[in-house]
């Protein structure tokens, strides 16, 4: 299983030790079953299985082809309910119609029709939301394939031996500067209960943390723990729970040594810096549970453990800095609340749109000298949030949008008092210099144009594992003139689940100009390929629909796509779900799912029934655009439909479409500005392959994927890693002259 998922999200294909031989033959039907799929070996990957005998091709081939149709979603059957879609799909009343008719004039099926007080349950037709056709029967009535020349294409790279590519990928994992989407801080812990003995130089993220301690821990190996709440973190991660304490686990029944070593560790923190006991307070419910299963009272030798314990309980009281902070504000003097957060300097960045209402003019110096002095401690994924807080801050008309840390989705309107702008400006200017001085430090820097609209990345949660995920807030330019959404599932063994895949249409301000769902199969230029109400395994269903992009209504400027649990298990518990969209032409024909034309496709997870997954937007040029949204909404327990959800939705999208995101691009010159030499991607020069080769040049690349025949020696960074970009921590500032 790591095998497959070191495929999906590095691109790189491990090679373990086989026979030489002569595997040219075999190479070529892997190369065909790849490009069926939009994937393709480098040179350097095709020569090397060239070199090997057939089996060891073979072997390598079979679990690189399982895991690239998985990547794009293409190892289910994905069978629609109208076999002749996007064609000749009925008016939405006529099929009603239709499969009323069937069920009354069939005795086998007439007293299956529900009539309630509501009038007729559709839901209930024998020939309603259930596949007419089998998918081989779906194949024999389609066309064959045509292949365009905006297909996607996929490198697939040369990668080691199954043991580095792991140790590589875990490495990768345990240093990421942002938190890992569920899949990913899953993942993170299998590789680190498979590679015990292999310790990260660094693991800037609290809950990523603590997956690498449990695995530390069951290992035999002391965990690495510098807080009291890393403790918390820790048992929770022991007792499979959530390690971001989002969720209270069930705490397990605790070993004695496992007892001792988490009441060592908390006794040791508290001795080393006594402070450090305000953190209790902020989890009093988590640290009671802890306390009943640790049994600190059997400890007495362990006297500043018991005293978190007895933080927790009230029985011991510790002024935090927080209220010390309030009591500063409340006092009217901004400056000591200042001096206060610079102990804290991630708070005091996350304070300061606060500090600049309250403090006004007077309070803008002090605040960019102590950014200045002590900003290099705080983390990059809170300065990239505070600089785009702060550039948003006079968009007119603007929203506030908020999401929590499941995804959860809300806007409000901006009541705020206007900052002045010569403040934001010096505030602004003080964050650009914090965020610029831990940009790569190269000569030369290499760009692929595709990545400059990708928002810097300040959190993997609520983004599913894929082909094409981008941070939330990233612009895509949609190639093709046909989108195709899609939503694929397989339900779980106990429960009956019904997903629908809706798409609203939206106008210039927002305003709903239409839908296309389960209620409604066709708008102009929008169809749906019928809904289906099971999925039973293995074949699970899919639901589809197509937008002719240049036949929508002309009035519509923005296409928000939701995926709904109308009944049954939400995301997270079925056994398989994604979503994603493909680009075709129009003249393209074909199967209703064809792998080579997908440009995105998402595992849908977390614990809501509502996605908006992202939004598409057309510009004054008439192109269209697609921006990430990976937000979920408020969701009843069943029968959601997207005339409930398609006014937040709307303004979800508003609030995502309208807002100004720090993206790579911005990164990007603010290397220039610094001296960066930057250009498009594309091969080196004969006097920059000299400089690189002798170590006088220092070259960067960027990039959406990493390309083929890139030099060794170039710093590459690409979506996987492009966390990497922004670190967790800066250099300190220098003396003051």
């Amino acid at each position: 299983m790591v095998h497959t998922e070191i495929i999906q999200r590095t691109l790189r294909v491990p090679l373990p030790a086989a026979e030489p031989g002569d595997g040219t033959a075999a190479v070529r039907r892997l190369d065909a079953a790849l490009l069926s799929l939009g994937f393709a070996l480098t040179a350097d990957l095709r020569a090397h299985l060239e070199g090997l005998a057939p089996d060891a091709v073979l072997r390598t081939a079979v679990p690189l082809l399982a895991a690239v149709r998985g990547l794009v979603g293409a190892d289910a059957e994905h069978n629609v309910y109208f076999a002749d879609f996007p064609r000749n799909v009925p008016d939405t009343v006529e099929f009603w119609l239709e499969c009323l008719v069937a069920a009354v004039t069939d005795p086998a099926h007439r007293d299956a029709v529900v009539l309630g007080p509501d009038g007729l349950d559709l839901l209930s037709l024998p020939s309603y939301g259930r596949l007419r056709h089998t998918y081989a029967e779906l194949a024999a009535v389609r066309d064959a394939f045509v292949a365009g020349a905006k297909d996607r294409w996929t490198l697939l790279h040369r990668g080691g031996t199954p043991e580095e590519e792991a140790r590589l990928l875990y490495t990768d994992l345990a240093g990421s500067t942002v938190p890992l989407s569920d899949a990913d801080r899953d993942l993170l812990g299998r590789l680190a209960a498979q590679c015990p003995d292999h310790e990260p130089s660094a693991i800037p993220v609290r809950e990523n943390r603590a997956v690498v301690n449990a695995a530390r821990v069951l290992a035999g190996h002391p965990p690495v723990l510098d807080t009291v709440t890393d403790v918390l973190r820790l048992a929770q991660a022991l007792s499979d729970g959530d390690p971001t304490l989002v969720a209270p686990a069930r705490l397990r029944s605790f070993t004695r040594r496992e007892r001792r070593l988490l009441l060592t560790a908390l006794d040791g923190i508290v001795a080393a810096d006594p402070g450090k006991l305000a953190d209790v307070g902020r989890r009093v419910q988590g640290w009671k549970r802890l306390g009943e299963g640790l049994h600190p009272h059997e400890y007495p030798a362990l006297g500043h453990a018991r005293d978190v314990f007895a933080v927790a309980r009230g029985d011991k009281r510790v002024r935090t800095l927080a209220a010390r902070v309030e009591a500063a504000f409340g006092s009217g003097d901004v400056a000591a609340a200042v001096h206060l957060l610079a102990g804290a300097p991630g708070t005091l960045v996350r304070s300061l749109d606060r500090i600049m209402v309250a403090g006004g003019p007077a309070v803008t110096d002090l605040l960019v000298e102590r950014l200045n002095a002590v900003g290099h401690r705080v983390s990059g994924r809170v300065l990239a949030s505070a600089r785009e807080q702060l550039a948003n801050r006079s968009l007119p008309g603007s929203v506030r949008l908020f999401a929590n840390e499941t995804a959860r989705g809300w806007t409000v309107p901006d009541t705020r008092p206007p900052l002045p702008e010569a403040d934001t400006a010096a505030v602004t200017a003080a964050l650009d210099a914090l965020i610029a001085d831990r940009l790569p430090d190269v000569d030369l820097l290499l760009v692929d144009p595709a990545v400059r609209d990708v928002a810097v990345p300040r959190s993997g949660r609520g983004a599913g594992k894929g082909t094409g995920v981008l941070p939330r807030g990233s612009v895509t330019a949609v190639e093709g003139e046909r989108l195709r959404f899609f939503v694929h599932w397989v339900e779980g063994p106990d429960t009956t689940t019904d997903l629908d895949l809706s798409v609203m249409l939206l106008g210039e301000d927002f305003g709903p100009l239409g839908q296309v769902s389960w209620t409604n199969l066709k708008d102009t230029g929008a169809v749906h390929s019928g809904d289906l109400v099971e999925a039973p395994a293995p074949g699970g269903a899919t639901e589809m629909i197509d937008l002719e992009l240049a036949a929508l209504d002309p009035g519509v400027r923005y296409v928000v796509p939701q995926v709904l649990v109308y009944s049954g298990d939400r995301f997270t518990f079925l056994p398989e779900a994604f979503f994603g969209y493909m680009s075709l032409d129009t003249a393209q024909e074909g199967m209703p799912f064809e792998p080579r034309t997908v440009r995105v496709r998402s595992d849908l997870e977390g614990e809501s029934r509502v996605l908006v997954p992202l939004a598409f937007a057309k510009g004054e040029d008439g192109t269209w655009s697609a921006r990430w949204m990976h937000l979920f909404l408020a969701a009843d327990e069943q029968f959601n439909r997207v005339e409930e959800t398609g006014v937040p939705g709307n303004l979800l999208a508003r609030g995502v479409l309208s807002r100004r995101y720090l993206t790579v691009g911005d990164l990007v010159g603010m290397m220039a500005e610094r001296g960066v030499r930057v250009r498009e991607a594309g091969p080196l020069t004969e006097e920059e392959a000299e400089g690189l080769a002798t170590g006088g040049l220092r070259v960067g690349y960027l990039g959406t994927e990493l390309p083929e025949g890139l030099p060794d020696g170039v710093r590459a960074i690409t979506l996987p890693t492009l966390a990497s970009l922004l670190p967790d921590t800066g250099p300190e500032p220098g003396p003051v002259s």
